[in-house]
């Protein structure tokens, strides 16, 4: 958990379903940065993911009865969320008029043995993004997202302004996610921006 809370995940979910706003503001606060952050890189709208995460709670809420039924909640989140993203996406592609293809009926992966291949597969088309870069946005990237540099610590080694730096991250990213989500499905994607969160 992101915080100290006198209860573990499950015990606070049981207090969830009993109806109890103070846990259930306890299990908001544990995932709404994550979700946030996963809906906005996907959809790359503030409003839009904002949006994603009042309605993946309010789903949580109303439907709490029926979280005695789940038995992975981290999981059970993810496809509620999953599912609230390709209805964004689809509204934004229908709205500017993009076609967004293969982003339903995806299956949500448990085992391990096809996560380890879809990590393969993700960390293989990522390298296949990062490599299609201009110069500039690749060594950006890399010093921010592999290296861990601040954006000021990378505008300093690479002798560029901080806003450079952070106009060349941004084209790398949209670039980026471009590439992947043509090559891979929603779900995949998913599956690591929760990890890099």
């Amino acid at each position: 958990m992101s915080f100290q809370s006198p209860y573990n995940e499950l015990e606070l979910l049981k207090l969830v379903i009993a109806g109890d706003r103070n846990a259930f503001t306890q299990v908001y606060n544990n995932y709404r940065n994550k979700i946030y952050s996963i809906a906005f890189e996907l959809t790359e709208s503030s409003a839009v993911a904002e949006e994603i995460v009042q309605d993946v709670f309010l789903k949580i809420w109303v439907k709490r009865a029926t979280l005695d039924e789940v038995e992975h909640f981290r999981a059970y989140l993810f496809t509620i969320t999953r599912n609230y993203v390709f209805t964004a996406m689809k509204r934004m592609a229908r709205r500017e008029a993009i076609e967004v293809n293969a982003m339903q009926d995806v299956p949500l992966f448990h085992h391990d043995t096809e996560n380890r291949v879809l990590n393969n597969e993700y960390t293989r088309i990522l390298q296949a993004a990062i490599d299609r870069l201009p110069e500039q946005q690749r060594q950006v990237y890399n010093l921010i997202k592999k290296e861990g540099y601040k954006r000021e610590e990378a505008a300093a080694a690479l002798r560029l302004s901080p806003e450079t730096v952070k106009t060349h991250l941004a084209q790398a990213m949209r670039s980026i996610r471009t590439y992947c989500l043509a090559r891979l499905d929603v779900s995949i994607a998913l599956i690591i921006l929760m990890r890099h969160y």
